[in-house]
């Protein structure tokens, strides 16, 4: 067992069992073991877990480079443009951005200070190295610290799927919460209890369980986007994850929720396996995400398939040019190649959204 099973197997047995919320969050973000936070773990690319769509092609972040040149000019085209990532990853993303501004936007990029929020020290001294090119355009500071930011663009690529999250069901038709024990064998087990929190009864009002049903509540995004709108005066939230409207989600064909756990490009239903080895997620609540950010002051710009947010913001027109400005065929073969990936039928692009949300300053 890892020295993170001991600990959490310890505590169990000195505080009883504990929330779901309180395992997950510790298998994810321990801070020495957590599968997040542990340092050489390759999680991102071939050699990890599972491969995101800045790693799957340069297209991804170019497109989302040109769009942010387009909001920069809704923005009245101020004298800074922030923007924050928060859950960088490997920092594909952000130097693909930053060297799209530079090539295609070069007045723009002069312009940019670009922010990396990023919970793991090891993966910021990684992403460190990767953007050093880029010398003071960038800097590594969490958006909690941040001063309140204006005319400004904070973004995320799957970042509210990995947030930890409450395990509810209902029973006699009362919501109980899943928490998590040891047996005499010494693995962990599902224990149905008491709700830990009242949030999670506010929740039911609007989920509509059935008799049985399993559900997964992510009262983390409110909390974040709470923070977002406390930073942000005025700019935009762009959120890039998978998920369903809350009608969707919470059907009565999804009896058993969505928690899921990845390793080794593998989905597994075990996600007590192998904890602060394996990711663990589930899908996003897009009906809450909106809601919330309705309550903290932004309104809606888009929703739409990435797919189709990639095709109507330049995707076909930057891949052309990349195609003229490449040496090598390999190189022009790999970008058509992974521009398929992004937008065929059946793609991975299918199941991801794109939210664009706009807050603006109330004048009173």
């Amino acid at each position: 067992m890892s020295a993170l099973t001991d600990r959490l197997h310890e505590r169990i047995r000195s505080e009883g069992p504990i929330t779901f919320y309180e395992w997950m969050k510790a298998a994810l973000y321990d801070p020495d073991e957590g599968y997040y936070c542990r340092s050489g773990r390759e999680r991102w690319g071939r050699q990890g877990d599972y491969r995101t769509s800045p790693e799957r092609s340069v297209l991804f972040a170019a497109t989302f480079a040109r769009y942010f040149a387009q909001l920069y000019e809704n923005l009245g085209s101020a004298p800074v443009l922030t923007i924050v990532e928060a859950g960088a990853g490997a920092g594909h993303f952000a130097e693909n951005i930053l060297e799209t501004l530079q090539l295609r936007f070069p007045g723009i990029f002069s312009k940019t200070h670009y922010f990396i929020d990023e919970v793991s020290p090891d993966v910021w001294s990684r992403v460190r190295l990767r953007l050093t090119r880029f010398g003071t355009h960038v800097e590594f500071k969490p958006l909690a610290t941040l001063d309140t930011l204006d005319h400004a663009i904070v973004f995320s690529n799957e970042l509210l799927d990995a947030f930890p999250v409450h395990r509810v069901i209902m029973q006699a038709g009362e919501p109980r919460e899943f928490h998590v024990g040891v047996n005499e064998s010494g693995s962990f087990e599902w224990i149905v209890g008491q709700l830990s929190t009242h949030r999670l009864s506010d929740h039911f009002s609007r989920l509509g369980l059935g008799e049985g049903q399993v559900a997964e509540v992510n009262l983390e995004i409110e909390n974040w986007i709470e923070l977002v709108s406390r930073k942000l005066l005025s700019g935009y939230l762009i959120t890039v994850d998978y998920g369903d409207e809350a009608s969707v989600l919470y059907n009565d064909d999804r009896q058993g929720g969505s928690l899921r756990a990845f390793y080794k490009h593998q989905v597994s239903d075990d996600v007590f396996l192998k904890p602060g080895q394996q990711d663990i997620t589930s899908s996003v609540d897009w009906t809450l995400v909106k809601n919330v950010g309705a309550t903290n002051g932004f309104e809606v710009v888009s929703f739409e398939r990435q797919d189709r947010f990639l095709l109507n913001n330049g995707l076909l027109a930057e891949m052309e040019l990349r195609l003229t400005e490449l040496p090598r065929e390999s190189e022009r073969l790999r970008v058509s190649t992974s521009a398929r990936e992004m937008i065929l039928p059946g793609s991975m692009a299918e199941s991801f959204q794109v939210l664009v949300q706009k807050k603006i300053v109330d004048p009173l």
